[in-house]
């Protein structure tokens, strides 16, 4: 048995899945009905237990081809109706197993929409799930300890140790720094089937590793933990030599506070693969991958269709999110109206899917060509 209590004092009894012990951490819920493994293993999930709205998980196991980094980063699992056997072409062995072969310590058998109702309407918070304690004040009292999501520092604990290249798909056409605050394995692919040579660079990279790899564009990924923790003096770096700029997820919240934004904590996040978003550029809608707890925040009183004026250009919003309203997207643009940098809030290389927003992969490739080409006819 196990027990998982929120730290409002909300108690969910249920059954032990995955490892048996005892973990913390923020608990949000996820809309996704597919994709478990890459969520799992998605590192913007650090220090987080993670809901499954969707009711039955595991139905088709754990491959070796689908995780999204070196091992699972969730704090915590929580399904509804654990699959009773996997079944799948690619299944090398069940959830329930990958679960406590790395330790993730999970519940079943609760009422999840009773769980994702609650954290809509009174926020995320902080949870424990304990497979050895019976007594949920005990258990509440050691939430109540454990440190919150706002002002947590986290890119550095999921980040790479040291520098890689992932080369280039066939001919190669650029160069490109990413800064790894935990990024995705399908982002770099994702660029390199592109002709992009990605090096892939720690979080704490300064602006002369950054030029060291004399990159035609830079790169900030997805990553946990609160935007407003992080160092932006690098990127400003970056915009004040006009390198193209492209970020997503937390390296759209740097862009934010780079050029002078606030970041602010969403009540419950968005998370799932389900995200109707408007590319305000062409006015399409795309259905789209999100995994954040924080937005950047648009300056009060001025209207998405003005553009704000920044050291390094104007920006405007791009794209934003048709359930909410929340900013998906800026654009910086020079006096003379071309393009510099962008970013978007959500997941563009979208593992598991969908995968309407992989044109901004072209978009950067387009912006690396352009400012080539301006730089020659200089």
């Amino acid at each position: 048995m196990a027990i998982l209590v929120l730290e409002d004092g909300r108690t969910f009894h249920g059954a032990t899945y995955g490892a048996e012990g005892e973990t913390y951490g923020e608990a949000v819920f996820n809309t996704g009905m597919t994709g478990y493994q890459e969520t799992l293993t998605d590192p913007s999930y650090h220090r987080q237990v993670v809901v499954m709205t969707a009711p039955h998980i595991g139905n088709t196991g754990v491959n070796d081809d689908d995780p999204e980094s070196r091992r699972i980063w969730v704090s915590g699992y929580v399904v509804r109706d654990p699959a009773r056997r996997a079944s799948n072409w690619r299944s090398r062995r069940s959830l329930d197993d990958e679960l406590r072969a790395q330790g993730i310590v999970g519940i079943s058998g609760i009422d999840t929409r009773a769980l994702t109702r609650h954290l809509r309407e009174r926020g995320a918070m902080r949870c424990g799930i304990s497979t050895t304690e019976t007594d949920p004040a005990a258990l509440l009292a050691r939430v109540l300890q454990q440190p919150e999501m706002k002002g947590a520092d986290l890119a550095g604990e999921v980040t790479a140790m040291e520098a890689y290249v992932v080369p280039a798909v066939g001919e190669k056409r650029f160069t490109v720094a990413a800064v790894d605050l935990g990024i995705k394995g399908m982002t770099p692919a994702l660029m390199a089937q592109r002709g992009i040579e990605v090096h892939v660079l720690p979080s704490t990279a300064t602006i002369a590793d950054v030029e060291a790899v004399q990159p035609d564009g830079v790169f900030l990924s997805n990553g946990p933990g609160d935007p407003a923790t992080a160092d932006v003096s690098t990127l400003k770096a970056v915009l004040e030599r006009g390198i193209p700029y492209f970020g997503i997820c937390f390296g759209n919240q740097l862009f934010g506070r780079a050029l002078g934004f606030g970041t602010y904590k969403l009540t419950y996040g968005h998370r799932g693969i389900n995200q109707p978003v408007m590319d305000r550029t062409t006015g399409k809608v795309e259905v789209t991958a999100h995994n954040h707890g924080f937005a950047v925040q648009w300056p009060d009183g001025v209207p998405l269709d003005d553009g704000v004026q920044t050291p390094y250009g104007t920006v405007t919003v791009s794209h934003v999110c048709l359930n909410d309203d929340v900013v998906e997207g800026l654009e910086l643009r020079s006096a003379e109206g071309d393009l510099k940098a962008f970013s978007v809030q959500y997941h563009p290389e979208a593992a598991a899917g969908p995968h309407d927003a992989a044109y901004l992969f072209d978009r950067f490739c387009d912006l690396m060509v352009s400012t080539s080409s301006t730089s020659k006819e200089n």
